[in-house]
């Protein structure tokens, strides 16, 4: 029982980590244009 006041909070604090990741890439522009950079990849000769 003990173990869950140790992983409740580490469970949060993971949870708020990849929130701020998903943030930053979404502030950062990663998903903006998904389609132009897959046809790039295949237009290359």
């Amino acid at each position: 029982m003990d173990i869950l006041y140790l992983l409740i909070p580490l469970s949060v604090g993971l949870v708020f980590v990849i929130l701020g990741v998903l943030a930053w890439a979404i502030y950062r522009g990663q998903f903006d244009d998904v389609d132009r950079e897959g046809q790039r990849i295949l237009d290359q000769d």
